[in-house]
């Protein structure tokens, strides 16, 4: 039995359809895949409409057959993103992956962090929408496009923070490691391991049941339309958010140079006239935008987005940690709950790196309290006042109340997943 030449040509277009759609994620368009029939299926009495009735009358095409999870932290910077990172680079069969999207910022648009470009934006998470798509698929030859200097024989010494990946430091990537070094600080890492070969990377990634890349390089959740509506894919997000005042505070801290005005208005009690405060609206605008979509709950997030406030994982980060395990379907393994129970009872003293994650992670989420002035705390809350209370984040009304820590600042609130 043959099929018509209508129904070959339209069978042929569907096909070129589905290839582009694997190559370019830039829009934000829903992706629908229609099953390739079976030849049996064709007849020459098909008319032109036999393909849209195969795609209405067939299941949806599953590209994931081996069904990993895929796994997405979309965080800001300084909201706890290192720490909730390792929440999932401790689990034995996650491949994990820190900051990927720095190459494609970094190569793409050097200026980005200084441009405001809506332009630039849309190049940003064009690129980086692609680059994912590639690393969950465990092509990690494709970030050889972004890092510079081009990576010779697959091998290069250049991936950003590539100790902060125990998968990256681990054999079979790392072959000249031995019994004592299974807990490796991310500066010996690099150290120990030389350059990286992709290759085995490459084969790494594949040999793990689930991938998690933490980044803070995309602003909204919305961004990721196109890959979480991707049915190769079984992505799921976790918006990590944290209280705007923290955030600040920690940015502050920081990035001194880069902060430099905040801190004189800080010492001084001065707001300096050229105050850059898109510092710290744009954290603000973009939590709200994302946060709004996650809990409108659109059909294209259901069973795929969870809302998570650091200060509750710092409180309590063995039950939350659960729940996220849980929302994920992915069992929490002994190395998870081992590394949270050595790694939230410190204090700060014991992390040797700005991102370092050894702490008193319940202190720490209240640190802020103490850095900033209340005239600080005050702008921030008339700035950030809609999205403070969408997050159950409370208002400080003076100067006692912000210092005073039997007063709590979070109400409590339960941000159930979106199932």
């Amino acid at each position: 039995m043959q099929c018509s030449w209508k129904a070959v040509l339209l069978l042929a277009l569907a096909s070129i359809a589905i290839q582009y759609t694997a190559i370019r994620t830039f829009t934000a368009k829903s992706f629908h895949s229609c099953p390739i029939p079976n030849p049996v299926n064709c007849s020459l009495s098909q008319d032109t409409d036999a393909a849209d009735r195969l795609c209405d009358e067939s299941p949806t095409f599953s590209y994931n057959l081996s069904r990993k999870t895929h796994v997405l932290i979309l965080a800001t910077t300084r909201s706890g993103s290192s720490f909730v990172g390792q929440l999932f680079n401790q689990h034995f069969d996650v491949f994990y992956l820190f900051e990927p999207l720095y190459h494609v910022q970094y190569t793409l648009i050097p200026k980005l962090t200084q441009s405001k470009s809506t332009t630039d934006r849309r190049v940003m998470l064009g690129a980086s929408r692609d680059l994912l798509r590639s690393l969950y698929d465990c092509d990690l030859y494709f970030l050889e496009n972004y890092i510079k200097p081009q990576p010779v024989n697959h091998t290069t010494d250049r991936l950003f923070r590539r100790g902060a990946s125990k998968a990256l430091c681990s054999p079979p990537v790392c072959e000249s490691l031995g019994a004592v070094d299974l807990h490796l600080e991310e500066g010996d890492c690099v150290k120990k391991c030389g350059t990286l070969n992709l290759t085995l990377a490459t084969e790494s990634c594949r040999e793990h049941g689930h991938v998690a890349i933490k980044t803070v390089r995309v602003p909204e959740v919305s961004d990721l339309r196109a890959l979480v509506e991707d049915p190769r894919l079984n992505l799921k997000v976790i918006q990590l958010v944290r209280d705007p005042r923290g955030i600040l505070a920690s940015r502050s801290e920081t990035f001194r140079d880069t902060y430099r005005l905040w801190r004189i208005w800080d010492g001084t009690g001065r707001k300096p006239y050229n105050l850059d405060v898109t510092q710290l609206t744009t954290v603000c605008e973009d939590f709200w935008n994302s946060v709004s979509t996650g809990l409108n709950r659109p059909p294209w997030l259901k069973g795929k987005y969870m809302l998570v406030r650091y200060e509750d994982l710092a409180r309590n980060p063995m039950k939350k940690t659960e729940e996220i395990y849980d929302f994920l379907g992915i069992p929490m393994d002994s190395n998870v709950e081992r590394w949270i129970q050595n790694n939230t009872r410190g204090d700060r003293s014991s992390s040797k790196h700005k991102y370092g994650t050894v702490r008193n992670s319940a202190a720490t989420a209240e640190k802020w309290r103490f850095r900033l002035s209340y005239e600080i705390v005050a702008f921030t809350q008339h700035a950030c006042q809609q999205v403070l209370a969408q997050l159950g984040y409370k208002m400080a009304s003076s100067e006692e109340e912000l210092k005073n820590l039997s007063i709590s600042l979070v109400e409590e609130r339960d941000f159930l997943p979106f199932s």
